[in-house]
């Protein structure tokens, strides 16, 4: 194909070259190479001249047209030729790699076609022109049914050219009078333009025939407009669709059914939908359907994004009707607990070659913690993969993406993150291409253009080698503390090749450049800076560069702080919620001040005391007002509410809670205040009172506002407002006024419909310090309960009260119309009380009017306003409130109205004052009747207790309970409460010691005539040999005691009471498990008895570890007589013991001593005598046995003594002593902490109690830490000595001094015999030999000889032994290797003493061996 292409090329020299290329008929494929070739061609920097090509048709004589050409210009232009072929051939390479979704968008019409009005038999053609890629399909259609040209060949001509569309209608009839549609499609949407024709006839002749198929209805005064319609219908809506609440991922439908009159066929309305006041086009997200009589919308794939209010537009003509209501879209639930919501709104701004700024908006639910940043994810079309876009979350809701891929398109999300984690993402944004405006432009608005048959290319002389000239026009259009954003525009001297750009930036005030991008320049007039540090200042500037080289910067920006330059904003103002309908509340605020780039506010609300706050919009309400309706709330429920702003920079804080509202229908506002007056004046500040509006608005008045000007020579000024937050008082002080200045003030009154009217202005008043000593007028004076002969009169007191504290007050009245001096007081001493019924005086029919004045030390104050008059009368229907006592004793009072108005309430106060403590009272209202009930009327309770109901002319009423009425109402009560016995315990169930069962109830009281039936399932039940039954009047107590509790008596059991009219019954149901448990307990408990009515045991048979290592059986025992025997047995053999047993304490043993695993068995012990016996067993065996042995074991290892060292013969022994030993105690022995290997040289064992560790031929290597480890089954106890002393170190050394034997340990000997002892000692060098007698030195006298021969042989003599002789003797033996001592212990005795001796013990020991 190209060789034909190229041969085509004629070229032509002049100042301007003109190539005329023919031959190319492919007009689909051309279109995709010229739009390719130009993104193409500037990617890469080119390397010969630049080429312009552009459309210019010629003549045939100018084609044939030839100029002789020099071998240069011949040369030159096949070169041409060359880099042409290989910049097509570049270009369909490119093109096979281009993501073709860089380029794809949806149709739109450049020329949409235009309406027609002609006459019968005439042609008549629609043309438009579409744009979009891939190049749109068109359609035709009339009255929205397509036109089939092969139906009607000669009628209808569609055409489609180069992007160029027509329908040509040949001889027009007045049936083709209709609406025509041009639809264009392609994978990117659809879109159409509608035209209308009207054909006309001559004369103005209508057609019959049209009149019965109803096109024309009203020939002369039902004209048609231009677009085909009538010039007036009526459009009405039915089943519309109401306020709608989803969640994100739901599919949700809005629909309408429409009623358009008069109905013409021929004539469509058009549906049109929008979204807060933006068209809404079909798209993958939003589908619309009309079937002609329904209009629907549906959101396939609901998210916050389609929140908002949505309005059906019905058209006809230039008429139209609208129907619009809310959709609520909530967050999906998170994936992760805690998580925010997922931001929403993502939009791709200022795309370049390689550079997109994403935009988004901060979802309105952060789950609880703030959130962090985001994070900004990015996906190629066509692929997957999500790439994410910034390592660290970002704040600012604006980021500027880079590093993108030239040609391609990408989409975008946004996920939020906080300490819990991360959200879903927000929906993707729209695709957008990384293409430079200008070829994004050109692309767009030059589609697919009509193929000539030529191209011809033009171009310049080339200028070889230009450096491209500095950029212009450099500014910083963003900076936030993250990154800053530069833009400019390309440099007018660039040479013919592509340029791109390198930035560099310095610290302000330093000439210290750096490059930015050091290795890759940028292609796009835009690049983003990161990496700045916040706080500091910079200058930026750029560098063009292309194959030439690098131009010269541009001109420095100015200073730049690295700061968001958009500040989060303040907190909106003045939150004021009113009422709008029953599910509905409209919020009102105030624009924050200094509030920039505002993309719209998030509303909150709460039920009142929940602490719970939920959105009440999930999609920012925009920034065209400052008002939104908070449906979906909970009729008659309090509700207060609060907003926040939002623009890029983030969310503001919250505002301060608006007042609580009730979710009711709609109110009015307030009429104005009035009667305003000044109750305290001091220098700066002013207290002002009111008289509460007359009308209030069907509500209550939630607060007042106050204005206030300066009066300057009687010129009035501006009014300033007082108070932003509304005052619930009808005073108020004004602050920071100026002294002298005279004021004027009004007020306004706020209820849930709004702020009323302000009040007139009052009278000037002079801000001055007040110095009398009298109080200030009291204020807020108002009547209620009037009658034909009272009223009470109720009032505030002064704010400003004198010198003195206010000692009390006097009330004046007169009539209506008297003189100022007809004033009379109406009680003679100061009320200490803010209220007073006035009873006396008063005529009925009569107008009074009232006022108080307050006193104290110094005298009486100035009175207060006077009270709006009132007539002395009672209204026709007036109640009054009534004390109750119903039939259970309760005491109330009761009010009843019907004069209600929807909004009406009855407010209960004691002593004319609101009761706060709900802990003496509960109210209970049900429409026009309110209770009042005392929970325990007592002294506490003792007052006037007056009700009010709201919204009424006055009506109200008051009881007075006084100490006479309350002992009455007590009295009353206790009559009707006791109709009923009250019962102090309900039945109830025990067992008796003899194993007897006992049902008893208790009642408080009981009078003599009380009596009681007993049933038993159903059946009653009489006192007998089996039953034992007793009614107690004095103490209340009913019983019942059955002897012994039977298969046959499982059932329920029942007490009735009577007490004169009162009655009362109490049941227990015994069936099942719990009849059986109650069963096997009585049993128990009556053998138990039976047991212990002879010997038995009260504790049974059990053991305990002597210190002695013994192990004693032991029991405790009752009931014993002289003659109770008691008997052991061991394995069922009887152990037989000494002596018997005295049962001192009731306490029975039996001692086993030195206890082994030969006394392991069953253990029984039995007493008995002729009231009977009792065992008691004790099994020792298995675990039991091994926990004994334990315990013996560890008080065999208590009992062990110190180590001690003894020299042998054949080395050193260490031993220890316990008080006897058995297998189980496990012993051990350890070498400077480490186990003892045994050997022939190291062995241990065990003789009669002493445990020792023999070391033969000791070595120095056996000094050291000696320990034996005692284990007796759970611890290990321990016992050391140390060999490593000087002391005991002379053990070790073979040549140290030592006693080798002969002496025995103990000798007892008969007084009046000869001792004689006699042993062995060794030592090199030879040892001295000395004797202690009870550790003091002892030597030889007449009756003790001491001999020590041979150096070896020691003798101890004494010829005849006394008692005085008995002792302990140690020899001591001593060298310069160490020292040894043994001990005797001699023990001398007369014979008539042992015998005595053993007598005696034998008494002593009460214990018997086994």
């Amino acid at each position: 194909m190209f060789s034909a292409f190229s041969n085509g090329i004629l070229l032509f020299k002049n100042s301007f070259r003109e190539v005329s290329i023919s031959g190319i008929t492919d007009t689909e494929e051309e279109r995709i190479k010229e739009s390719a070739a130009y993104v193409a061609k500037r990617n890469l920097f080119a390397t010969d001249e630049g080429v312009s090509v552009s459309k210019v048709a010629k003549s045939t004589s100018e084609e044939e047209h030839r100029e002789k050409k020099s071998r240069k210009v011949a040369i030159r232009e096949s070169a041409e030729r060359v880099a042409l072929k290989k910049m097509l051939e570049d270009t369909q390479a490119f093109h096979k790699k281009l993501n073709q979704d860089k380029l794809l968008h949806a149709p739109e019409f450049i020329i949409e076609p235009r309406s027609h009005t002609v006459w019968e038999k005439q042609n008549v053609k629609f043309h438009c022109s579409v744009a979009g890629w891939p190049a749109p399909r068109v359609t035709w259609y009339k009255n929205n049914v397509p036109i089939n040209v092969q139906t009607h060949p000669d009628k209808y001509i569609i055409e489609s050219r180069y992007g160029l569309h027509s329908l040509e209608i040949s001889i027009c009839d007045f049936d083709d009078t209709a609406q025509y549609r041009a639809s264009a499609m392609n994978v990117k949407g659809e879109i159409s333009a509608y035209a209308s024709l009207v054909v006309k006839r001559y004369k103005g002749e209508i057609d019959a025939s049209l009149l019965h198929a109803g096109t024309v209805s009203m020939p002369l005064g039902f004209g048609i407009t231009p677009h085909g319609y009538a010039s007036r219908f009526e459009i009405s809506f039915v089943d519309k669709f109401d306020v709608a609440f989803g969640r994100e991922g739901e599919t949700m439908s809005l629909g309408c059914t429409v009623v358009i009159s008069p109905d013409i066929k021929r004539f469509k309305p058009d549906i049109e939908w929008y979204r807060n006041g933006v068209l809404i086009t079909p798209s993958k997200w939003v589908q619309m359907h009309w079937s002609g009589e329904r209009a629907s919308l549906t959101l396939t794939h609901a998210n916050k994004e389609d929140e908002g209010l949505y309005t059906l537009r019905v058209v006809m003509g230039d008429y139209y009707e609208e129907y619009s209501n809310y959709v609520f879209v909530r967050d999906a639930d998170a994936e992760i607990p805690g998580a925010p919501g997922a931001p929403l709104d993502v939009q791709c701004l200022d795309a370049n070659k390689d550079y997109v700024i994403v935009s988004w908006k901060q979802p309105a639910v952060d789950g609880g913690n703030p959130i962090l940043g985001y994070f900004i994810d990015r996906c190629e079309v066509g692929t997957t993969h999500w790439t994410q876009c910034n390592e660290t979350p970002v704040k600012f809701a604006r980021f500027p993406v880079t590093g993108l891929i030239e040609g391609r398109s990408y989409i975008f999300r946004v996920r939020a993150v906080n300490k819990a984690g991360i959200s879903l993402p927000s929906r993707v944004s729209e695709p957008v291409a990384a293409l430079d405006p200008a070829d994004r432009a050109r692309l767009r608005s030059h589609p697919s253009a009509p193929w000539t048959g030529q191209i011809i290319v033009t171009e310049e002389e080339p200028a070889e080698g230009v450096v491209p000239g500095p950029p212009t026009d450099l500014q910083v259009i963003e900076a936030t503390k993250n990154y800053v954003v530069l833009s400019w525009k390309p440099p007018g001297q660039r040479g013919h090749e592509g340029i791109m750009y390198f930035v560099e930036k310095c610290v302000a005030g330093t000439e210290d450049w750096q490059r930015v991008n050091t290795e890759i320049p940028v292609k796009s007039p835009r690049f983003a800076v990161f990496d700045l540090a916040e706080g500091k200042s910079y200058c930026f500037r750029v560098r063009c560069c292309n194959s030439a080289g690098i131009g010269e910067p541009s001109e420095a920006t100015e200073a730049t702080v690295v700061d968001d330059k958009l500040d989060i904003p303040k907190a909106p103002g003045r939150i004021m919620p009113t009422r709008n309908t029953d599910t509905s509340v409209v919020v009102t605020w105030t624009e924050p001040p200094d509030a920039k780039e505002l993309v719209g506010y998030y509303i909150e609300s709460s039920v009142v005391g929940s602490g719970h706050w939920e959105p009440c919009n999930n999609n920012p309400h925009g920034n065209y007002g400052h008002q939104f309706i908070c449906h979906g709330l909970i009729n008659g429920e309090k509700y207060i509410f609060r907003v926040r702003a939002v623009n890029a920079a983030g969310l503001s804080e919250f505002s301060q809670d608006s007042e609580p509202i009730e979710v009711q229908a709609a109110i009015a506002a307030p009429s104005p205040p009035y009667d305003i007056m000044v109750l305290e004046s001091v220098r700066d500040s002013m207290v002002l009172g009111w008289k509460q509006p007359k009308v209030t608005g069907g509500t209550e008045i939630t607060g007042y506002y106050v204005n206030y000007r300066e009066v300057v020579d009687g010129v009035p000024g501006k009014w300033m407002e007082a108070n932003i937050k509304a005052i619930s008082e009808k005073a108020y002080r004004i602050q920071n006024l100026k002294e002298n200045m005279v004021y004027q003030f009004q007020v306004a009154a706020a209820n849930l419909a709004g702020v009323g009217t302000p009040s007139l202005p009052s009278q000037p008043f002079k801000c001055e310090e007040w110095t009398i000593a009298v109080p200030g007028p009291p204020h807020d004076v108002t009547c209620t309960e009037v009658r034909k002969d009272s009223l009470v009169l109720l009032w505030k007191e002064p704010v400003y009260t004198g010198r003195s504290p206010i000692a009390g007050y006097y009330v004046d009245m007169k009539e209506t119309e008297a003189k100022e001096e007809h004033w009379r007081s109406v009680n003679e001493k100061p009320l200490q009380k803010k209220f007073l019924k006035v009873n006396s005086g008063l005529k009925q029919g009569v107008s009074y009017v009232f006022r108080v004045r307050a006193t104290n030390q110094a005298g009486v104050g100035k009175p207060s306003d006077v009270t709006d008059p009132v007539v002395a009368e009672t209204r026709p229907g007036t109640k009054e409130v009534v004390v109750d006592v119903d039939d259970n004793g309760v005491i109330s009072l009761n009010f009843e109205c019907d004069q209600m108005s929807p909004n009406s309430k009855f407010v209960w106060s004691k002593n004319y004052e609101p009761i706060e403590d709900d802990s003496r009272l509960n109210i209970d209202t049900k429409g026009g009747k309110s209770k009042a009930i005392f929970k325990d009327l007592g002294e506490d309770d003792l007052g006037v207790y007056s009700c009010v109901v709201t919204d009424t002319d006055g009506v109200s009423s008051s009881h007075t309970i006084d100490e006479e009425e309350m002992k009455h109402l007590l009295a009353l009560s206790h009559e009707r409460k006791f109709p009923t016995v009250p019962l102090a315990s309900e039945l109830a169930v025990e067992i008796l010691e003899k194993g007897e069962v006992r049902f008893w109830l208790q009642a408080e009281k009981l009078s003599g005539n009380a009596k009681a039936n007993f049933i038993f399932n159903d059946k009653e039940i009489f006192n007998g040999e089996k039953y034992k039954m007793k009614v107690d009047q004095k103490t209340g107590l009913v019983e019942m005691i059955m002897d012994k509790l039977e298969d046959k008596d499982e059932g329920t059991y029942t007490f009735q009471l009577q007490d004169g009219k009162a009655t009362n019954q109490s049941s227990l149901v015994l069936i099942g498990d719990v009849f059986k448990k109650l069963q096997d307990e009585a049993d128990f408990q009556r053998k138990e008895w039976h047991r212990k009515q002879g010997p038995h045991f009260v504790d049974k048979l059990g053991w305990e570890v002597t210190d002695d290592c013994n192990v004693m059986l032991k029991c405790k025992v009752a009931n014993i007589k002289k003659e109770t025997h008691i008997v052991w047995y061991k394995d069922d053999r009887e152990i037989m013991v000494d002596e018997e047993h005295d049962f001192k304490d009731g306490v029975c043993t039996l001692l086993i001593s030195e206890f082994s695993k030969k006394d392991a068995g069953t253990y029984e012990v039995i007493l008995k005598d002729d009231r009977g016996k009792d065992s008691s067993e004790l099994k020792l065996k298995d675990t039991a046995f091994a926990d004994l042995m334990n315990e013996v074991c560890r008080r065999i290892a208590l009992s062990a003594t110190d180590l001690k060292i003894q020299s042998t013969a054949e080395g050193i022994r260490l031993y220890s002593y316990v008080t006897y030993y058995v297998e189980d105690l496990r012993v051990g022995w350890m070498h400077n902490d480490t186990q003892i290997r045994f050997t022939d040289r190291v062995k241990t064992g065990v003789t009669g109690e002493q445990i020792w560790l023999q070391i033969n031929e000791p070595t120095p290597q056996d000094k050291g830490k000696y320990t034996m480890e005692l284990f007796d089954g759970k611890t290990g106890h321990k016992k050391t000595v140390d060999l490593s002393g000087q002391e005991n170190y002379a053990y070790l050394f073979p040549d140290r001094a030592r006693v080798l034997g002969g002496l025995p340990d103990v000798v007892t000997i008969q007084e009046g015999k000869a001792l004689n002892l006699s042993c062995t000692v060794w030592g090199d060098p030879t040892p001295e030999v000395s004797w202690l007698k009870n550790e003091k030195p002892f030597v030889s006298d007449a009756n003790c000889i001491l001999k020590f021969e041979s150096g070896r042989n020691v003798s101890f003599t004494i010829s005849t032994v006394s008692t005085l002789d008995s002792g302990k003797y140690s020899i001591v033996v001593k060298n310069k290797y160490g020292t040894e001592t043994s001990d005797v212990t001699v023990s001398v005795f007369i014979p008539e003493e042992e015998r005595q001796s053993e007598q005696e013990k034998k008494k002593e020991d009460k214990k018997t061996k086994v």
